[in-house]
């Protein structure tokens, strides 16, 4: 506290006549030191929340193709959609109050990706570390670790990190109880440290409940977790901005 109290006073003395110091003692002085400590920390525990998540399968948390996907470029065309844009934001917007998961549960190209990279952009742009991973690529990724005589234990406590684990195409992988272990141990792990999970499937209720089970399940709708039907044809067929035809 001396030291501080004598800076200040040197402080003082050399500022110009009539200028009108930011501090008017010493304790005001070591306050703004410790709310400018404090924000450095929280700018450093965001950059390593998302270091991890590059970490984990060595790219971004959103992939190219939908790196780009925001609420106000999603098509609404009938009633359906527009609920699911509405629950979408909704979750974003209301991310950190707690700790609810989301399922987005329908067939191909209807914009169950594109909703989930929506809430993902909007996270990131927030300081949040977002992880949006295809099943597939998270059981090839466990098998390298097996391959590399390595644990997979370091990449379930990496995926326990990540503010937002998005599971994508869950129901696509084999039926081999190996993966299904795996996957209710993510999602076991992750709602057990009020971590939320997103899971993205062709599946309906019933499929999905055989698949991941009724414990698994029942977690998802902890915290007032959401399902979301995405009842509507593919969409995929009017997208033309994808590449040039000449």
């Amino acid at each position: 506290m001396k030291s501080t109290t004598e800076l200040f006073v040197r402080l003082q003395k050399l500022m110009p006549a009539g200028t009108q110091p930011r501090f008017s003692s010493a304790s005001e002085l070591m306050e703004w030191q410790r709310q400018e400590g404090l924000k450095r920390a929280e700018e450093i525990e965001k950059e390593n929340r998302l270091s991890r998540a590059q970490k984990i399968l060595g790219r971004s948390g959103i992939c190219d193709l939908h790196r780009n996907c925001t609420f106000n470029s999603y098509q609404v065309s009938n009633d359906g959609q527009k609920q699911a844009l509405s629950l979408a934001k909704s979750y974003a917007q209301n991310f950190g109050n707690g700790f609810a998961s989301f399922v987005f549960s329908g067939g191909c190209g209807t914009g169950k990706n594109h909703l989930a990279a929506a809430v993902g952009n909007y996270l990131l742009q927030r300081g949040h570390s977002v992880l949006v991973v295809t099943v597939p690529d998270l059981m090839l990724r466990i098998r390298e670790c097996y391959d590399g005589g390595k644990s997979e234990a370091a990449l379930l406590d990496d995926l326990c990190r990540v503010d937002l684990l998005v599971l994508d195409e869950v129901g696509v992988q084999r039926e081999t109880r190996g993966e299904w272990v795996l996957l209710n141990q993510i999602i076991d792990r992750r709602l057990a440290a009020m971590k939320p999970v997103g899971v993205l499937t062709n599946l309906n209720h019933q499929e999905l409940t055989k698949t991941l089970g009724e414990r698994v399940m029942d977690r998802l709708t902890m915290d007032g977790g959401i399902w979301v039907n995405f009842t509507w044809g593919s969409y995929r067929k009017n997208v033309t901005h994808l590449r040039v035809v000449k």
